[in-house]
């Protein structure tokens, strides 16, 4: 056996979508960083395909999500299919799959190997980086073997307190049992399959020249999926928690032939005794199938994989699509997996290793959540992450992670507990079967999920990166509240947000978009695109009519005072190449590394009357030696030549008579809602004096 050291910053064990997330946000951030994975390739066939507004708009932030969005099959309309009174299943309603004006996004569906190619050309952008970070590049074949943190040293930011063994595969060692046999199924990532970590490493000992590799590491994450040995790595206190169900249930990836006239429509199908079958349409003529097969039994808790084939599958298929046909040529994937729910007690050890997403909770994937919750908690984390390796931010703020991403957890356990069964369950066969599923329960719960399952409801608790009053969130299940309510009581920052004055930019989610008009150029922008994920924060003056004196002056004599009391104080930090994606590879090197902290301004008076250069203070069209001054900070909420009116001010809740000052974080999130006057700077001063670390 040959041994080797190392030294990295994170070390990111799984290269999934949460694990690329996770490495394209450290790559933009220019942070030392590992990935690595068990498996001998990406995924090329079947695994997630599911992308919701939410997602879109965090992958369009990094460039990504305009590239899916092309590809993808967009979801419009679901179509609910039960039985009638002779057991025949009818259509019996449609509603739009989105709820429109959430997003500008609609939920789609691409498979997820197009998406991980998608990460891996996004963290190639972002070099060279001005930090010297070396490119991250996934590798394949390694895995962990031994894990130990030293917590004497874990409050010493400069310390490595993780150390971690890896093991190098060979091909063989590395490729799962079924893959051997050529099969396209996905049963070994499936839940129904055991664990094979154990199996590859008993390969690998018998062969000579084994290599190993001493990892220190500031952080390491696990992206390592439901069987995660991260997990099991830290000890019985990280087991999950949850339930495992009777139902299994089968998937297929399909170019179907049929005659079910909904079957380029989200359909979901209940029939009258042989289970239940959802539709989604994909890209490229394919359908994926999810099918209850109610003739594979549960034996005592365990499943004979043996039994279930893509013949089986298909034929409970075509029992709950009768008396319509179904048949096809071409199958691209199948997999089977048994309906559970399980959640972790905690999602961090010492705020030096993290769990995320699959690694730390698991669900039944027909709800579309899966990929999408993963990612966002890659999403919520990276750039903490990063932050904290930069020494621009505390270290003390990634104890949020654990706060916000458990109370998303264990929302998204309660939801899946409640939809699954409804899927599930057998329809009721008439107002009195009380053991029976109500159809009507069932779509009214669907109709009610859309702020969930969008991922646009997300809700942070108050923390030292959320100032808001102290209210109960809306829970999904309320058996759930007296857990979520301990998180809720952890201190926040002191710092109280005026929630009138933006009434739609709450606390704690996600700042919207709408369409504004640039002040230079009148090019029409999604306010989102200029607050691409480059790890900055932002401050978004909502300044109302600028040629009014006295607001012109205050706008300006605020510009002053967050030139001095933030800006001078907030750290420096360099861009990656790919910093603004939707203003392409930047070439031109500023004469300094720029604020962690950015000002946009927007204002509703004419355009055509207002100077930037002579109208507004210096922090709204910052000057650089190199570059010349900023003309890309300022917008007007007006028509504009092509694309019609945006009213962002009435999008955004603000009245411009009063105008506001909304902080947001570098994932999107609102931070803190305060006001343009004198009272309100120093709310803002003090939010950022407890999130970065200032001079």
């Amino acid at each position: 056996m040959t041994q080797s050291d190392s030294q990295v910053d994170v070390l990111i064990v799984g290269a999934g979508p949460a694990g690329l997330m996770l490495a394209l946000w450290l790559s933009r951030l220019g942070i030392n960083t590992r990935i690595v994975d068990k498996r001998t390739d990406k995924v090329f066939s079947g695994q997630a395909d599911g992308f919701q507004v939410r997602t879109l708009e965090i992958l369009d932030s990094f460039g990504i999500g305009e590239r899916v969005w092309k590809e993808a099959n967009h979801m419009i309309e679901v179509s609910f299919w039960n039985p009638d009174e002779n057991g025949v299943i009818r259509r019996n309603n449609t509603a739009p799959d989105n709820v429109s004006g959430l997003s500008r996004f609609t939920e789609s569906v691409l498979h997820q190997g197009r998406m991980e190619s998608f990460f891996l050309d996004a963290i190639a952008a972002s070099h060279p980086h001005p930090s010297g970070s070396s490119a991250v590049k996934v590798e394949r074949m390694v895995l962990p073997t031994s894990l130990s943190i030293d917590e004497a040293a874990a409050d010493d930011d400069d310390a490595y307190p993780v150390t971690v063994t890896l093991r190098h595969l060979t091909e063989e060692e590395a490729t799962p049992t079924q893959r051997l046999s050529n099969l396209s199924d996905g049963l070994f990532r499936s839940n129904l399959a055991g664990d094979d970590v154990g199996d590859m490493l008993e390969r690998s000992k018998a062969r000579e020249g084994v290599h190993e590799e001493t990892v220190k590491a500031k952080f390491v994450v696990g992206c390592d999926g439901a069987h995660s040995w991260t997990r099991k790595a830290l000890g019985p206190d990280f087991e999950m928690q949850g339930e495992m169900t009777d139902y299994i249930w089968g998937v297929l990836d399909i170019v179907p032939i049929t005659d079910f006239p909904d079957v380029r429509n989200r359909s979901m199908i209940h029939s009258a005794s042989n289970g239940s079958l959802m539709i989604i349409p994909r890209e490229n003529k394919l359908v994926r199938l999810y099918i209850q097969l109610t003739e594979v039994s549960v034996d005592g808790g365990r499943i004979d994989r043996s039994k279930i084939t893509p013949e089986i599958i298909f034929n409970a298929a075509r029992k709950i699509i009768s008396p319509y046909k179904l048949d096809y040529h071409y199958c691209d994937w199948w997999t089977a997996y048994q309906i559970g729910q399980r959640v972790g007690n905690h999602f961090s050890k010492v705020d030096r290793v993290f769990l995320a997403g699959d690694a730390v909770h698991t669900h039944s994937p027909k709800a579309g959540q899966g990929m999408n919750v993963s990612m966002q908690d890659a999403y919520n984390l990276g750039w903490k992450l990063g932050l904290v390796c930069k020494k621009v931010m505390q270290r003390s703020i990634l104890s949020t992670y654990e706060l916000e991403r458990k109370q998303i957890a264990d929302e998204l356990i309660a939801f899946d507990h409640k939809f699954s069964r409804l899927f599930s369950g057998r329809p009721a066969k008439d107002i009195l079967d009380e053991t029976g599923v109500s159809m009507e329960e069932f779509s009214k719960a669907f109709e009610m999920s859309h702020m969930f399952t969008s991922g646009i409801g997300v809700d942070y608790s108050p923390s030292a990166l959320v100032s808001k009053p102290r209210e109960a969130h809306q829970l999904l299940n309320e058996d759930k509240a007296a857990d979520l309510k301990s998180d809720q009581d952890k201190p926040s920052n002191g710092v109280d947000s005026i929630l009138d004055l933006a009434k739609n930019c709450k606390p704690g989610m996600r700042f919207p978009s709408f369409q504004v008009v640039a002040q230079a150029g009148a090019r029409p922008w999604q306010l989102h695109h200029k607050m691409p994920s480059d790890g900055r924060f932002r401050i978004v003056v909502f300044a109302g009519d600028i040629l009014s004196a006295p607001r012109r002056d205050l706008v300006n004599a605020l510009g002053a005072w967050l030139a001095e009391h933030v800006l001078a104080r907030a750290p420096k930090m360099d861009l990656s190449p790919g910093a603004d994606p939707h203003a392409g590879t930047m070439r031109f090197k500023t004469d300094a590394a720029p604020s962690a902290v950015d000002v946009l301004l927007l204002h509703n008076s004419k355009r055509l009357e207002v100077e930037i250069l002579r109208d507004l203070h210096e922090t709204y069209h910052p000057f650089d030696s190199k570059l010349g001054w900023d003309y890309d900070k300022v917008f007007v909420d007006e028509e504009s030549y092509h694309n019609g009116h945006g009213e962002a001010f009435k999008g955004y809740g603000v009245d411009p008579g009063k105008g506001a000052v909304v902080v947001v974080r570098p994932d999107g999130y609102v931070g803190l809602v305060s006001s343009l006057e004198e009272d309100g700077w120093k709310a803002v001063e003090t939010w950022f004096e407890r999130v970065l670390k200032m001079s």
